[in-house]
């Protein structure tokens, strides 16, 4: 449990810095972080508990909600625009 919270940890300090680069700059740290999250939530289901996933879930359901709104329009063949 020790490694999985510092992991946590890193993620949410690596979400933080990378939320400080200009908009272009964040594009691939950003999609490693987008990847990285649902492992780390996974991680916390097995070794916390459901309701710590749920809430993990749902920050990071707040931190990545303009990405991830983009992905579904894009797989929903929607009309995106892409941030500047």
């Amino acid at each position: 449990m020790s490694m999985l919270l510092w992991l946590c940890i890193g993620w949410v300090f690596a979400s933080a810095l990378v939320a400080m680069l200009p908009m272009r700059w964040q594009y691939l740290p950003g999609v490693l972080l987008l990847l990285a999250a649902p492992v780390l939530i996974g991680s916390i289901a097995m070794t916390i508990g459901f309701w710590a996933a749920l809430a993990a879930l749902l920050a990071f359901g707040s931190m990545f909600r303009n990405p991830l709104r983009y992905f579904w329009k894009r797989l929903t063949g929607q009309m995106v625009e892409r941030p500047q």
